[in-house]
């Protein structure tokens, strides 16, 4: 008996490796465990080559009911008791799947919900949650300054979220975020201000509209200090924007105790990242806008690329939901013998986790006087077809207000109630267009607008989160 299935089992194994056949080992195995006489192999390999054993019956129940021949390069899908190939190429069918148990469904939805609970009563309420019950979930945003920047980023900058502006000197890095925390402040927020730079003028941000009296401001000593204060203000959920100006300003201690020149490998960006660990988490709980400001190097021995490079090491670009690439454009020229009035700023929005990306926003930043909020409600007036341009003209429900972009500006103001009839189509156009008042995207722009538009991009999706800049 040994012998015969030993035999056996050489004899099938090479009939297999011949005909390239898949055998399911665990089927045939128990098959032959079955038999008591041990004899089983036998008919195996016998029905499939075709003939039947002396003194035994081809229709046996312990037979299997295998095809006689079988091509090269065909698959067997089932090979005991009724076998299916499957044609060379294409994959052997499935069994229709089965739906669940209503009984093993409602035992499964128990039990998730009392693992549910068990997490919120071990870690706290809220720790885990479903998202169709989970009211943070949803982004909240808050004006920029700017309103063309408000439409290239969804509705505003994100609240609970960690923001970063880059771009090189006298770009407009701090004019931009002291309007944001001026902004902060007519909504009834609360602002704070580490001046790492210390470089602070009051003056200046009362001009931009920044109640000095009520800023929170600390000038650190060391960069860990600073760090230490966002996470303090963070953790007090009492504040709701901190702007640190700037990340290369944040010197960690080491270097400052040591000597100049002593070479500092790594110490910065070992700083920020450990200080982004413990942030993150707590700005999200605390809904805390942290609006980091930063500056730009040049790396050495690049040929090829863009040898620009932030401070800070990388942990500030993982962690930011947004971030934006400020650019001075050109200067605005005042009449002749007149000093400049001020710059023609590009923002491009390089991160943006809330809204789509890359979109391009341009506005004024006139010296002395910040953002001009005017000019931003004009350019975005035209954007949206509120206002027409028609070569050099522009005009206003059929109304010419004049030729060029500043003299038609300078007209609108002129004109009593002409501006602020202005100021309210163009954020009806923009509810419409963003889908806040029907909660769908806006169709009376064509292509050929989308085109056109201002902020140079050519996927501009309806974003329904940002309630903000309508209800200003």
């Amino acid at each position: 008996s040994l012998l015969l299935r030993k035999s056996t089992w050489t004899t099938t194994t090479t009939f297999f490796r011949q005909h390239s056949v898949a055998l399911r080992f665990g089927t045939a195995r128990r098959a032959m465990s079955s038999s008591s006489s041990g004899m089983m192999a036998r008919p195996l390999v016998s029905s499939m080559m075709g003939h039947t054993p002396r003194g035994r019956a081809s229709s046996s129940s312990s037979s299997i009911n295998a095809k006689t021949t079988l091509r090269r390069g065909e698959r067997v899908r089932t090979f005991a008791f009724g076998a299916r190939k499957a044609p060379k190429g294409q994959l052997p069918e499935r069994e229709p799947s089965m739906g669940l148990d209503p009984e093993n469904a409602q035992a499964k939805k128990k039990a998730l919900e009392r693992v549910l609970g068990e997490i919120d009563s071990t870690f706290g309420k809220g720790s885990i949650m479903k998202l169709g019950s989970a009211g943070q979930a949803k982004v909240a945003t808050f004006p920029s300054g700017a309103m063309t920047l408000d439409m290239a980023l969804g509705g505003g900058l994100p609240r609970g979220r960690i923001v970063e502006i880059y771009g090189p000197e006298s770009s407009g890095k701090t004019t931009l975020a002291m309007h944001a925390m001026s902004e902060m402040q007519k909504l009834g927020g609360t602002v704070a201000l580490i001046d790492a730079e210390h470089a602070f003028d009051p003056d200046y941000a009362k001009r931009l509209g920044l109640n000095v009296d009520d800023l929170v401001v600390c000038q650190p000593e060391t960069g860990e200090m600073a760090l230490e204060v966002v996470d303090t203000l963070v953790r007090s959920a009492a504040v709701d924007l901190i702007c640190v100006d700037s990340v290369a300003a944040l010197v960690p201690r080491s270097e400052i105790e040591g000597e100049i020149g002593m070479v500092q490998v790594g110490a910065h960006a070992r700083l920020m990242s450990q200080a982004l660990r413990k942030i993150n988490v707590n700005a999200a709980k605390a809904n805390t806008t942290i609006l980091f400001l930063n500056q730009l190097r040049s790396k050495v021995g690049v040929i090829y690329g863009n040898p620009e490079v932030t401070t800070g090491g990388n942990a500030l670009k993982y962690y930011s939901s947004v971030r934006l690439d400020i650019r001075r454009k050109e200067v605005i020229k005042g009449k002749a013998g007149e000093d400049d009035l001020g710059t023609r700023v590009k923002v491009k929005v390089a991160k943006n986790k809330v809204a789509p990306p890359y979109k391009i926003a341009e506005f004024d930043m006139l010296f002395g006087k910040g953002i001009s909020s005017e000019g931003c409600v004009f350019d975005v007036a035209e954007s949206t077809g509120v206002i027409e341009k028609k070569g050099s003209w522009y005009s206003f429900k059929g109304e010419q207000l004049g030729q060029g972009r500043e003299k038609s500006l300078l007209a609108a103001k002129e004109k009593k109630g002409l501006y602020e009839e202005i100021v309210r189509l163009t954020r009806e156009a923009i509810a419409a267009k963003m889908g806040l008042l029907t909660g769908e995207t806006s169709s009376s722009m064509d292509e050929d607008d989308e085109d056109e538009d201002m902020f140079e991009d050519e996927d501009e999706e309806a974003i329904a989160e940002s309630g903000n800049v309508a209800a200003r």
